[in-house]
């Protein structure tokens, strides 16, 4: 029988692992509005983040959430607690040994009369001393239960890990573009505290006009049209930078330092421009939720092969090694030995379907976890072919936004000098200066943009932790 079991204990009735493919083409988008990279152009996954954000008080700030975010810890405790749920189960893979100790003491009497009653006698104490070491109802593990159930609890375990480093690489793109949105609000803030100050004195020059009848009362209430609206984003956005502050303060977990806030884009970069080339879409597979959703996928493939077990004989085993002796002096004496061994077998005749639903329900959690896996997948590409696609045009909308706010610009500038000069009417000038405020306010926007595709594409690749 020890032998049957040995040989039946390499029984597996999980299906074999294969992982799905042809959910997403093999390679990423290139050509037309993608970028280009060349041939020599550092691989975005595998630099730490440390390297790719090379502004200090960024990385700072980084460091300081790594330490402090709450999400991250919650994460951090699930990988424990998965782990720890990894070894409970794994321990059924073994038998759990016990030492026992127990004394009996029996009164007997010793009946002297006949039948139908006790005449007279005499009583004897008995007592019964034991001590043994065994195991109880330990199953041999014939068709792979518990070695798919412990596969399962294995895969869930690295599901947890993976499901920490993606939490940790997109924490980080969280505050990356969190500070660069601080940073950006801060140039508008600037922007339009600058514009007020010329639409003041352009209110106050309408205003003299108007007092002494050169100018209309619609020229000076246009005028003032231009300085409330300024007024209004100076107010708006001190309300946002603030609303900005208490966001990273979350993404943190911590108040942040003011030596580490942003001024604003213009410091230079706080990113490498790095270009992934040649990528193939294999890259995907290394992103941690998608290993998280793999994982997951083998954990339910391996369910599969506790539910077939199901349908096929159960063999436990309980066995003790001891001694028993009459009196305590005596217990681990000569001659005292005992031995138990009790296998048992059971093959299950009817359970109402209970075991062919079981094994159904796997199945379909199985097809499940496939579809989970390779939407995944495809999420990831999408990301990332939006990212690449951006950053395909991004320098260009860069470059197209500064020439245009830099002519609107000067076109307020001449406008202004052709209306005091009598040549063009005042809403010539007023519109033009509306349009040079617009045009580098867009400009800040686009800057932003640049820099947040920049982290956007580090997360999307699987950023380098």
């Amino acid at each position: 029988m020890l032998t049957a079991s040995v040989a039946l204990t390499g029984c597996n009735l999980a299906p074999k692992y294969v992982r799905p493919i042809g959910a997403v083409p093999a390679a990423l988008p290139q050509g037309g509005v993608y970028p280009t990279a060349p041939t020599d152009a550092p691989d975005v996954t595998k630099i730490g983040w440390r390297d790719f954000f090379v502004e200090d008080r960024l990385r700072q700030v980084i460091a300081l959430g790594l330490d402090n975010n709450r999400d991250l810890r919650l994460a951090a405790a699930n990988v424990l607690q998965a782990r720890a749920q990894y070894g409970a189960q794994r321990a059924d893979l073994l038998p759990t040994i016990n030492a026992n100790g127990s004394s009996t003491y029996t009164n007997t009497a010793a009946q002297t009369a006949g039948f139908g009653g006790i005449a007279g006698g005499s009583s004897s104490d008995i007592s019964t001393y034991s001590a043994n070491v065994g195991f109880s109802s330990f199953e041999i593990d014939l068709f792979g239960r518990i070695r798919n159930q412990t596969k399962a609890a294995q895969e869930a375990f690295f599901a947890s890990e993976e499901a920490q480093r993606s939490a940790r690489i997109s924490l980080i793109a969280e505050i990356a573009s969190a500070w660069l949105t601080m940073a950006s609000d801060q140039d508008q803030l600037r922007l339009s505290r600058e514009t007020l100050k010329a639409f003041e004195q352009t209110l106050s020059l309408t205003r003299a006009q108007f007092r002494i009848g050169v100018a209309s009362e619609l020229e000076a209430r246009q005028a003032e049209t231009n300085y409330q609206s300024a007024r209004n984003d100076i107010a708006l956005l001190s309300t946002r930078i603030a609303q900005d502050q208490n966001a990273l303060n979350l993404l943190v977990g911590a108040t942040v330092d003011a030596t580490l806030l942003p001024s604003g884009l213009d410091e230079g970069d706080a990113m490498v421009k790095a270009l992934p080339g040649n990528l193939s879409s294999d890259v995907l597979l290394r992103r941690p939720d998608v290993l998280e959703a793999e994982h997951k996928l083998i954990a339910q493939n391996a369910n599969i092969g506790v539910a077939r077990a199901a349908f096929f004989p159960k063999l436990s085993l309980t066995a003790t090694l001891g001694t028993i002796s009459p009196a305590l002096s005596g217990l681990f004496g000569s001659g005292t030995g005992t031995y138990n061994a009790s296998p048992a077998l059971s093959l299950p005749l009817f359970d109402a379907g209970r075991n062919r639903n079981n094994l159904r329900a796997a199945k379909a959690a199985q097809q499940g976890a496939v579809a989970t896996y390779e939407k995944t997948i495809q999420t990831a590409f999408r990301e990332v072919a939006d990212a690449l696609a951006q950053r395909g045009t991004i320098d260009e909308q860069v470059s197209a936004q500064t020439a245009r706010a830099e002519a609107a610009r000067i076109a307020a500038r001449l406008s202004q000098a052709r209306y005091t000069a009598g040549i063009d009417s005042f809403l010539v000038s007023l519109d033009a200066q509306r349009t040079s405020y617009a045009a580098q306010q867009q400009l800040v926007t686009t800057r932003l943009n640049r820099g947040t595709n920049l982290v956007e594409l580090y997360r999307s690749l699987g950023g380098g932790l």
